[in-house]
């Protein structure tokens, strides 16, 4: 039977059930008064034809009707079945409130009450009308204001009363606090696994009272909502969230949702997932209200958060999986089929495209649903196709998508640091970085770990013997102005990697625990893409550890502690720059991948960062380098220099020339309180 021929059928079979409650209004004035208007229009036979010929109806229907499915859910009895159609009779029949009038005798009562109904209905019962019966419970009817109780005005609830008509609509009191979840089409096999562990536990509970709460916990909401919403497409349910941050906390108000959940989860039926990864640990009043609601809530529920609850359910049991992101070889599995889909008809590309994949796969650990959004932001058919020589061939094309799909997969794993670091644009270049040939070779090693890493633990197996040490950690040790932050530029550049640098004025905490609540932060949500972390200035969080004399000392040599865990986790790249190196652990020292020393530039080099320090765009006339290079002064201060003269410059319209210099010079010497002889300036300016 097609969907169409069942809805023709349920809507024969609820007004036959309908036309039987008006036969019985009709009855009931016909025993009262002996007549009535509307006998001679209506058929009124009697209630075992009625139940016929809603059996022969059922027969030829290839699921049970909708009024059947509701009074099955809430176990509704007989009375409180026709109590029910008495509601749902004034909104589907253009006669019923008529009816309703004269049976109760008053044309100005033509809405159904509960006095008409335990007057008129078959097996009146009271407890039927009581708010902890199911009608008024569940929200069945609705109770308009009236002098009494039995006289008030009744009405079907409008969610009901689609879902007699066999059109379910979401509730619109439940409309804008839940969402539906559709489930995806497949999961990594990881993930799988925990929705496949989930549904066996939901299929070894016979009541559904007793089902346990589901606990996903991890750092990624979409993987925990992927799961879960196949978990329920496994077993015919369908999956609903609710933010656990927009949970009412008046005590009627959450009552009344979790009921009106409940009654949903019936007619769905559904599972409801409560997501409690943006709920402020200091939020008591949410917690309590969520810790309420678990307790309360029947049926299955799933509740998920970045760390598990402290607060276990006291009559409920609870689950609990963690979930982690697709791993590596997941991850590759996921680009490569989904990289197929999207490149099907391109047969010159996509095997060669799939053979550039472990760059991705070793810099951007993404999410199934992350890796889907940067393929759909693959624009095949504005790759190029043709360039002024002629037809582009397949690696010219495979070469822009690379582009295209690395840049998006940077914006897809950017993490959301605002408030603990900021995104440095990099822009410098190895040709702009003066340095000892060592120390450049230091840093190429650098990029060459960050770069490889992928092939030594994953493909050679470093990664099955140990997780210990695969951060790749380095300490830029230097003066003021020798480079380092710009040593870490080029490196963010050469890999084309984001570079944050973290505000150490925001992470480090007076309050104790408050760090690594922010070290944290940090670190999970730079994983996914590779970030590189710049801790400047990192003495100031990374030193000694001290004797310990009170509790602050102790947790102080915790932060260190904590942060050395994960930095040899990590699986980015962390750079630390200090100007003290001897105030750092020395056991923080030893765990660091690479020392980079930064010497105070000689004046050969500052001879190389003067002849590079000006744009090519920049008028410059008659410098003196060699004069320049004789300030001893780091890098810094000579970009510092350079700009001040060039807005000198600029203001009076002429090229930059050592008169301009001359005047920053001596701005940059007393910033820094160093004293400017004339011997260190002498025949700048010719006179």
């Amino acid at each position: 039977m097609t969907e169409i021929s069942w809805l023709e059928a349920n809507q024969r079979y609820l007004m036959t059930a309908v036309d039987g409650v008006k036969a019985s209004l009709i009855h009931h004035v016909i025993d009262n008064s002996g007549t009535s208007s509307f006998a001679d229009q209506h058929d009124l036979s009697n209630e075992d034809a009625t139940l016929a010929a809603l059996a022969e109806i059922a027969t030829s229907m290839d699921s049970p009707p909708a009024l059947e499915r509701i009074c099955y859910q809430f176990d509704l009895s007989d009375f409180e079945r026709s109590l029910l159609l008495l509601c749902a009779g004034p909104e589907l029949d253009a006669s019923f409130a008529a009816s309703c009038a004269e049976a109760q005798g008053d044309p100005n009562q033509p809405h159904p009450t509960f006095s008409l109904a335990l007057a008129a209905l078959p097996q009146p019962n009271w407890q039927a009308i009581t708010p902890d019966a199911a009608l008024r419970r569940w929200h069945l009817i609705d109770l308009g204001p009236g002098p009494t109780l039995v006289t008030s005005p009744l009405r079907i609830n409008e969610r009901i009363l689609h879902t007699l008509v066999g059109l379910p609509a979401l509730d619109a009191q439940l409309a804008g606090v839940i969402s539906p979840a559709p489930a995806p089409e497949e999961l990594p096999p990881s993930h799988q696994a925990i929705a496949e562990r989930l549904v066996t536990t939901w299929r070894q509970v016979e009541e559904a009272a007793n089902v346990p709460v589901i606990q996903l916990c991890g750092l990624e909401r979409a993987d925990k909502h992927a799961i879960a919403a196949m978990a329920c497409a496994m077993v015919g349910l369908h999956l609903h969230v609710m933010l656990a941050h927009t949970l009412p906390t008046a005590a009627a108000d959450l009552s009344t949702l979790a009921r009106l959940w409940e009654r949903e989860a019936g007619l769905l039926p559904g599972a409801l997932l409560l997501d409690g990864d943006d709920l402020e640990v200091s939020d008591r009043p949410r917690h309590n209200a969520l810790t309420w609601f678990i307790e309360s809530v029947g049926g299955p529920l799933i509740i998920t958060g970045q760390e598990r609850r402290r607060a276990r359910p006291q009559h409920r049991t609870l689950i609990t999986y963690d979930v982690t992101k697709p791993s590596a070889p997941e991850q590759r599995q996921l680009w490569k089929r989904t990289l197929d889909a999207r490149l099907e008809g391109t047969p010159l590309i996509g095997p060669q495209l799939n053979g550039q994949l472990e760059p991705l796969v070793a810099h951007f650990d993404l999410t199934a649903p992350a890796i889907r959004s940067a393929l759909v932001e693959l624009d095949i058919d504005a790759m190029p196709l043709q360039d002024e020589a002629g037809p582009a061939d397949a690696s010219a094309r495979q070469a822009s998508m690379v582009e295209v799909l690395w840049e998006t997969c940077r914006v897809q794993a950017r993490p959301r640091l605002d408030d603990l670091a900021h995104r440095i644009d990099a822009l410098a270049t190895w040709d702009g970085l003066v340095l000892p040939k060592a120390q450049k070779t230091l840093l190429r090693e650098i990029v060459i770990h960050v770069r490889q890493r992928m092939t030594v633990y994953e493909r050679w197996g470093f990664a099955r013997q140990s997780k210990r040490g695969l951060g790749v950690s380095a300490l830029f040790a230097g003066g003021s102005g020798t480079g380092k932050t710009m040593a870490a530029e080029v490196i963010a550049r050469e890999l084309q990697l984001d570079l944050y640098r973290i505000d150490l004025s925001a992470t480090v905490s007076k309050y104790i625990g408050e760090t690594e609540k922010n070290l944290a932060r940090v670190f999970d949500a730079a994983e996914a893409g590779g970030t590189i972390l710049l801790f400047d200035e990192a003495d100031a969080l990374f030193g000694k550890r001290s004797e310990v004399k009170d509790s602050h000392d102790r947790h102080a040599n915790i932060e260190v502690s904590y942060l050395l865990q994960r930095m040899e986790s990590y699986q980015g790249l962390a750079i630390l720059t200090t100007n003290m190196q001897d105030a750092l652990d020395p056991a923080f020292l030893r765990r660091l991948r690479f020392i980079v020393q930064f010497p105070f530039p000689n004046a050969v080099q500052r001879t190389q960062i003067w002849q590079r320090i000006f744009p090519s765009d920049t008028p410059t006339e008659a410098l003196d380098i060699e004069k320049l290079a004789r300030l001893n002064m780091a890098g810094g201060n000579i970009r510092n220099i350079a700009l001040n003269a060039a807005f000198l410059a600029a203001d009076t319209d002429e090229p930059v020339g050592m008169n301009h210099l001359l005047r920053a010079t001596r701005s940059e010497y007393a910033k820094l309180q160093k004293p400017l002889t004339e011997a260190d300036v002498k025949d700048w300016i010719k006179e």
